[in-house]
């Protein structure tokens, strides 16, 4: 890279390599299973140009599922993420699988951000991963308030593609919990730019709102046909309770199921 240019943040391939199969394992061992929407999975046809993926932000459990979101969905991209400055010093390993920090309480905080940006969407196959809203909200949260540097982007990566990710979870059948993934409408930085630049965010917030509400629906309809599964954790509830009705299909000659959904068998829950 030229001299005086900035230097994207650090990332190591093969650190992100362990840690995506460690949160792989992590997600299975606690949550029922990680649901992708059938009419919210990705088009990445923009080649090789830079991606800006720009979500809600409604739980602490994001950042392990957009890694493994990251690495099952765009497993050709280098991924990178902004992270509050705090909250990187407690969590320092995500340095090294491409986060950055801000500082999200003052005004420096903002040219952090787009300085870094601009060093990750200037190359090729790269992806940022964007918790835009900033801090956690409630899914049913409206306005959803996202923060205005992420419509800055379409300026610095004029060939960007911009994509919205819903993220909900919820308690359906089983012990554990789900979590629901949709993307919605791809805009582009060339339709960012032609609009004024205070319509630019509420026009990316609209399309992520959007997908919200769809995505909410069918969790609502708590229907597994309408998702693909891209990660399937323990059914059950485990202790005396499965124990009675292990022995009970034992004793019926049936096969026990673990789960409480009989349509939901394993083989139908792995992407």
């Amino acid at each position: 890279m030229a001299r005086g240019k900035p230097l994207p943040p650090e990332r190591s391939a093969r650190l992100w390599r362990f840690m995506a199969a460690y949160f792989d394992r992590f997600v299975r061992r606690h949550l029922n299973a990680l649901r992708l929407a059938r009419w919210g999975v990705p088009a990445d046809g923009t080649g090789t140009a830079p991606l800006v993926i720009y979500a809600n932000h409604p739980a602490w459990w994001d950042a392990a599922i957009l890694i493994v979101a990251a690495d099952r969905l765009f497993p050709g991209r280098e991924s990178f993420a902004p992270i509050d400055a705090a909250m990187l010093e407690k969590y320092g390993i995500f340095r090294r699988l491409g986060a950055f920090p801000v500082d999200l309480d003052s005004v420096r905080g903002g040219a952090q951000f787009l300085s870094a940006a601009r060093a990750i969407l200037a190359a090729p196959n790269r992806a940022i991963w964007i918790t835009a809203q900033g801090r956690f909200a409630d899914v049913r949260a409206r306005p959803l308030g996202l923060k205005p540097g992420v419509a800055r982007l379409a300026e610095m990566a004029p060939e960007a593609t911009f994509l919205p990710l819903a993220v909900e979870y919820a308690f359906w059948d089983e012990r554990g919990a789900e979590a629901f993934l949709a993307f919605g409408q791809p805009l582009t930085a060339a339709e960012l730019l032609a609009l004024p630049r205070p319509e630019r965010l509420a026009r990316m917030e609209t399309v992520l709102t959007a997908t919200l509400d769809r995505l909410s629906a069918d969790v609502i309809a708590r229907d597994p046909a309408r998702f693909e599964t891209l990660l399937a954790g323990r059914r059950g509830v485990g202790g005396v309770y499965d124990g009675w009705r292990r022995l009970a299909a034992v004793l019926t000659g049936r096969r026990f199921e673990p789960g409480h959904r009989d349509g939901d068998s394993e083989e139908t829950r792995t992407r």
